[in-house]
């Protein structure tokens, strides 16, 4: 064992894979061994690994400028190519884009704008955020807290009340719907508790309602028909702003530029990261709308600074990596490839439907997850998340990367460019790790 603090790791299951190479869709670890990643590294490398086109580029960057910070007026080509690609792209008016390094930064920005937005509008108390259950927004503080999975508040102490984060329920139809409750009704019901808390809160105090379109660490949860319809009504009713949160779903994921666009959704801010480089530099972007920019501005320039900002925000590698990354996605269509070949994932994964372990087959674009449950009649699930973790090792074991996330779900999230052949190969290894996870808690009368 190194000295390294490993992240969202057990501390005591640490290094049990050393990965020594990438190559297309494929890793492999120190003893040669290859494996299909079927989680796009986090949700990231949707080129795969080892694109000479990529590394040129960045070779090239480095070579012409390897940093430039961007406070007090600088600026590079890099940076300003890339923002301007980005807010062309962004479903809202007159984009504006705050760069970093990470989607939590990105997210803790959105924050701060927030705050200053609302003193910029003359309306201080206006900071509350709502956060939905099982939504994964990132690990700094404030990230954290509207962050809404127990293993990232654990032990933290975060400051829920001093951010103001409200939290209301998860889109999950299959795990939070009612005896009886039809997709519609549970829609129904999802936007009248929102309501009910706006309400009791103060709609004055609220500023916004922050949401993955499909919940990505949360469990892979593909919203119902109809629901951020019913969302985005309540939240324009009481002119509370939609915060889109595009980390997981931007730059093709759901078979579309972002995941608004797939839900038709009005954000006013938004996060990207993750397959913003393809995760091969760090790199990402809060962007918010033109008007909520332009009150920002005035205060700031009275001030002389908008007193924001990161030693690495515009790193000229990782505006130079983005926007080839943007060009390569463009130029080979590969959104329009995520939704064809997305679409036979999908029809492949429900396959697994009448698996005696399934209880739930998620799947849009190229994202994917099961539900492993030890009955699938009352959706009784396993304790821990044992079961899970045995099959995502059997799966790894067979060659193939998976994620295991709370509830025993089993996520895929597979780079854009691989073919039906690749997802074959998927649904072959992971059909022999849920075989070998069904031997197992039968052995162990899990089941």
């Amino acid at each position: 064992m190194t000295a390294m603090i490993y992240p969202t790791t057990n501390p005591s299951a640490t290094e049990t894979m050393i990965v020594a190479r990438g190559e297309g869709p494929y890793i492999y670890d120190h003893n040669g061994k290859q494996y299909l990643e079927g989680m796009a590294g986090l949700w990231c490398t949707s080129l795969g690994y080892g694109n000479q086109e990529i590394i040129e580029v960045a070779q090239q960057q480095m070579r012409d400028l390897s940093f430039s910070h961007m406070f007090g007026g600088k600026t590079h080509p890099a940076a300003i190519e890339l923002a301007d690609k980005l807010a062309a792209m962004a479903p809202m008016d007159d984009a504006r884009v705050f760069l970093g390094a990470s989607g939590s930064d990105a997210n803790d920005t959105l924050v701060k704008l927030i705050r200053y937005y609302a003193v910029a509008t003359g309306q201080p108390e206006r900071v509350k955020i709502i956060a939905r259950e099982k939504g994964y927004h990132g690990v700094t503080v404030a990230s954290a807290a509207l962050t809404g999975l127990p293993p990232n508040h654990t032990h933290f102490q975060l400051p829920f009340d001093a951010l103001g984060v409200l939290r209301t329920g998860a889109p999950h139809y299959y795990r939070c719907a009612e005896d009886g409750e039809t997709e519609a009704d549970f829609v129904a019901r999802r936007a009248s508790e929102l309501e009910a808390l706006i309400i009791e809160e103060g709609p004055e105090t609220i500023a916004a309602m922050i949401a993955e379109p499909v919940n990505g660490a949360g469990g892979v949860i593909v919203p119902p028909e109809g629901y951020f319809e019913a969302i985005q009504e309540v939240l324009d009713k009481y002119g509370i702003m939609l915060w889109d949160d595009e980390v997981i779903c931007g730059f093709g994921r759901l078979g579309a530029a972002f995941g608004a666009e797939k839900y038709n959704l009005k954000p006013k801010m938004m996060a990207c990261a993750k397959a913003l480089t393809s995760a091969y530099v760090p790199l990402s972007a809060a962007l918010v709308s033109g008007d909520i920019a332009d009150a920002i501005a005035g205060p700031a320039s009275d001030m002389g600074v908008f007193g924001h900002g990161y030693t690495y925000s515009g790193h000229p590698l990782g505006c130079a990596v983005a926007s080839k990354v943007l060009d390569i996605y463009a130029r080979d269509r590969l959104f329009e490839h995520a939704a064809e070949v997305g679409s036979y994932m999908g029809k492949r994964l429900g396959e697994f439907a009448d698996h005696p372990l399934v209880g739930e087959v998620s799947a849009i674009g190229l994202l994917g997850a099961l539900e492993l449950v030890a009955d699938k009649g009352s959706k009784r699930p396993f304790e821990g998340m044992k079961v899970g973790q045995f099959c995502a090792k059997a799966a790894e074991e067979r060659g193939l990367i998976v994620r295991p996330l709370g509830g025993n779900r089993i996520a895929l999230c597979p780079p854009l460019i691989i073919q039906n052949d690749h997802v074959d190969e998927i649904i072959d290894k992971l059909s022999g790790a849920l075989a070998d996870t069904l031997d197992m808690a039968t052995a162990q009368k899990l089941i």
